[in-house]
């Protein structure tokens, strides 16, 4: 019975945000699996140049690493903030962690190829990745301050 009552307070945006972000960060995890299984062929698919597709296989191996954590750590925070989970915070905060070393990696230390005049807005997209990873963790942070995740 107190369950029942527990399920009942949890608020109606916390079912939005985590189904909403779940949606955001699969497509991420699609990106994902996809560049790392297809390669070259889904990056063409995507509308990479010669120039991006060899700017993406030289990227040092040790990027892997924030990249993976930033990509299914979000993945996992959604899964675990629908499960009402506290350590949804912690799988946003190594998502937030590995969007920023991403960031700083791709804008400051080795800059990618301009990209072409129809991908341009994306240029903006890692900005775009840091800000949802952290408002993400965030929110989550809040939940768990309000005691609706456990």
């Amino acid at each position: 019975m107190i369950d029942i009552a527990r399920r009942m307070a949890t608020p109606w945006h916390l079912w939005l945000v985590g189904l909403l972000s779940l949606a955001w960060n699969g497509f991420g995890a699609f990106d994902y699996i996809q560049t790392n299984t297809r390669g070259e062929a889904y990056m063409r698919a995507s509308g990479f140049g010669d120039d991006m597709i060899a700017y993406f296989n030289a990227m040092p191996t040790w990027m892997y690493v924030p990249w993976t954590l930033g990509v299914w750590g979000a993945v996992i925070g959604s899964l675990l903030l629908l499960a009402r989970s506290r350590f949804a915070v912690h799988a946003f905060g190594l998502s937030l962690i590995g969007a920023v070393v991403s960031l700083i990696y791709s804008k400051f230390i080795n800059p990618p190829p301009a990209l072409p005049p129809e991908l341009a807005m994306m240029a903006w997209m890692p900005y775009v990745i840091v800000v949802i990873a952290a408002l993400l963790l965030w929110y989550a942070w809040t939940m768990a301050k309000r005691a609706v995740l456990r």
